[in-house]
C-alpha cells in the first residue's frame, strides 16, 4: 500500500535547481490522489510557464514516484490554475536568508 505520506517525502527530494528548494516547500504540488492503493496521480504546477527547467523537475518526479516501493500506475499531471504565487511557498523557505 502506497500512503500519501511516502509520496510527499519523494516529491521532497525533487529539487527545483533555479530555486535550490524542493517543490513542495516551493508550493508547487496541489494534489496527491491514490487508487487500489498503489496507483499515484501527482498535480503540479511551477513557478512560470516560462520555467527553463519544467521538463528536468517533471522527469525527476516521475522517476521519485516511479522508485516509491509498491508503486503501481504514476500520473504527473502539469497544470496553471491556479497559478502559483509566493504565497505557497512554506514560511521556512519564505524566510530563509
Amino acid at each position: 500500500m502506497v500512503t500519501k505520506g511516502e509520496v510527499a517525502k519523494a516529491l521532497s527530494l525533487c529539487v527545483d535547481p533555479e530555486l535550490n528548494a524542493d517543490i513542495v516547500s516551493i508550493g508547487l504540488i496541489y494534489g496527491i490522489g491514490i487508487t487500489d492503493q498503489k496507483n499515484v496521480k501527482v498535480t503540479l504546477t511551477m513557478t512560470s510557464p516560462m520555467c527553463p527547467v519544467i521538463s528536468l523537475i517533471l522527469a525527476d518526479v516521475q522517476l521519485r514516484l516511479e522508485s516509491i516501493p509498491n508503486v503501481g500506475k504514476v500520473e504527473v499531471e502539469l497544470v496553471w490554475n491556479p497559478m502559483w504565487s509566493p504565497e505557497l511557498m512554506s514560511d521556512d523557505l519564505k524566510y530563509r536568508n
